[in-house]
């Protein structure tokens, strides 16, 4: 298959590992972090970790979108879900995310109408279906879904979807990347900046990390190769004591992104300060909808929610600040599984823990 055969060649990979090997020993200890949750599986399913010199360290950052999301967020969800007249509309893997109390899932269990869509069209579908209900649409994600939901509200608008809203959780990435490099408890050399995002916001938003605070930084696709291709362009940067923004997909991403897209996001949202699990409220690290859309702002809807908690033995928030990683919660593995999971970040596809709970445990006893 073109785009992806030419990505999975052990030769070429082996090779690669080779010139890692020969970098690293021309470095001291460098530590690159991955801000992307498909990067993370990506980097747990090929056993990259394993492949590197003991003096690179890769760790996983706040990529996850569903694991990012707080408490209060899906605590509100619920309290719509509960409410009379309310279809909640959702991704899946939103459903098995505890909340302070319960879960979408839950929720649905003991008779909330909450549904399943794959798309915002789908989700659109319904309020056309339900014009007596008011269909909420939980918009969570970074910059690669969030023009989507864009694109959904001022569709609305213009067509007279009267019954359809969103409850945005949209974040943006940077934010997140500049309060790692402020966080003391990390030291980190460079960062691995997400593609999926990177296709709409291209490498700019990157600039400062490079400029102000001498971090390389490269942006990776997804297969073996890329991940691999983009350690040797990190350490190629750090042992020629630079500091820039790299591509190293370029068959997706452009230095300026993808300009209709981010057009979408200007029409519809304005940026706001937003909370992230494990790393509180950032500035300007969120999106809400502009006031003209606040007839599509679910955040309209008043509701009573529920004293915000967090599960006190859950480590997820310090495994999206990559200070922890999985293998150092008490309760990963034990308390927390797949099948029972504690914190989100077991639960969504791009979880750090999900990802070492499929492809890198060990014996837990």
């Amino acid at each position: 298959m073109k785009f992806v055969d030419e990505f999975r060649m052990p030769d070429a990979a082996q090779g690669m590992v080779e010139r890692i090997h020969r970098l690293a020993a021309r470095c001291g200890e460098v530590t690159f972090m991955e801000v992307c949750g498909t990067h993370t599986m990506a980097i747990y399913r090929h056993g990259i970790r394993q492949l590197l010199p003991p003096n690179v360290r890769m760790l996983s950052g706040p990529g996850c979108p569903v694991c990012v999301t707080p408490n209060v967020y899906l605590d509100r969800a619920i309290a719509l879900a509960r409410s009379e007249n309310f279809i909640l509309t959702t991704f899946g893997d939103m459903m098995r995310v505890p909340g302070s109390s319960s879960s979408l899932g839950e929720e649905k269990a003991w008779g909330c109408d909450i549904r399943v869509v794959y798309s915002t069209l789908d989700a659109m579908a319904v309020a056309r279906e339900n014009p007596g209900k008011e269909v909420v649409f939980l918009g969570v994600g970074f910059e690669t879904t969030a023009p989507t939901v864009a694109a959904a509200v001022l569709e609305a608008r213009a067509t007279g979807l009267r019954n359809f809203s969103v409850l945005s959780a949209a974040k943006i990435i940077p934010p997140a990347m500049a309060a790692l490099v402020a966080d003391p408890a990390l030291r980190l050399d460079g960062f691995l900046c997400p593609g999926h995002v990177s296709v709409v916001i291209g490498t700019e938003p990157y600039e400062f990390l490079a400029r102000d605070h001498g971090l390389p930084c490269v942006v990776a696709g997804f297969e073996a190769l890329d991940v691999l291709q983009s350690v040797v362009m990190l350490l190629q940067q750090v042992v020629e004591h630079r500091a820039e923004v790299e591509i190293a997909y370029r068959r997706v991403v452009a230095p300026k992104g993808n300009p209709a897209a981010r057009k979408i996001l200007d029409d519809a949202f304005e940026v706001t300060d937003s909370v992230w699990r494990g790393l509180g409220v950032l500035p300007r690290s969120g999106l809400k909808l502009k006031p003209e859309l606040r007839s599509h702002d679910a955040y309209r809807f008043e509701v009573d929610v529920e004293p915000t908690r967090e599960h006190p033995g859950c480590a997820c928030g310090e495994v999206l600040r990559g200070i922890k990683t999985p293998f150092d919660c008490k309760l990963f593995g034990k308390v927390c599984t797949p099948d029972e999971p504690v914190g989100a970040c077991m639960v969504s596809s791009e979880g750090t823990c999900a990802a070492a709970w499929r492809y890198g445990r060990t014996d837990l006893g």
